[in-house]
């Protein structure tokens, strides 16, 4: 079964199993989630759950999103998203964290990352710094550029400073350790993409371990 859900990360914390071993955690705040729309090949071209969560002013809501919730009738959400089910939900069906996951799951959790602003080359990508002694003058800054007359330029796709962070990231193969469907909560072994409050999506790992 496809598994997903949308969620808020609330920051990172420490839990003990059995043997007193320290598992680091990372708490995810699951709303409920509420169907919108079924696509389907006929109609949409291609398969896919539309699903909305988190609370929202109706007012800021724009005319199209107010009648898609209207049709399914829904009160207004914030975060709309979609997702690939295995099954058909229907329509306007409300949908909890402890409806999908349960503990021992395999999940990819997608958001995005941190933005560190603007940074150089051995921030960025990690790459060596220069001679250190005194003198030298050349301690973070970039390397060779490549070839002199032939061709004459930067070749595309070099390593340079520039914008760091802000992307779309995803984190393969986390284990769900708790499920919480009263109060709404994920927890998961490992560190998610983005900040406190960054919205993240969660569903079934693609590459989970086949024991």
């Amino acid at each position: 079964m496809s598994k997903f859900i949308i969620g808020k990360k609330s920051g990172m914390t420490q839990m003990f199993d059995e043997n007193g071993n320290v598992i680091p955690a990372t708490v995810i705040e699951c709303e409920p989630m509420y169907v919108l729309q079924n696509k389907t090949v006929e109609t949409d071209g291609y398969v896919a759950c539309k699903v909305a969560s988190g609370t929202v002013r109706e007012k800021l809501v724009n005319k199209p999103d107010k009648g898609q919730f209207k049709k399914a009738d829904v009160e207004p959400k914030r975060y709309i998203r979609e997702f690939t089910p295995d099954e058909e939900f229907s329509l306007g069906q409300e949908i909890k964290v402890s409806d999908m996951f349960s503990v021992g799951d395999h999940v990819d959790v997608s958001g995005v990352s941190k933005g560190k602003g603007y940074a150089g080359n051995t921030k960025r990508h990690g790459q060596k710094g220069g001679p250190s002694g005194h003198g030298s003058m050349y301690h973070r800054r970039v390397g060779s550029m490549g070839a002199t007359s032939t061709p004459g330029r930067v070749l595309p796709g070099k390593k340079m400073p520039g914008h760091m962070g802000a992307v779309n990231c995803t984190v393969q193969n986390l284990s769900v350790v708790m499920v919480d469907g009263d109060r709404g909560i994920l927890v998961l072994r490992g560190a998610v993409p983005g900040p406190k409050g960054g919205v993240v999506t969660v569903e079934t790992s693609v590459k989970a371990p086949k024991n």
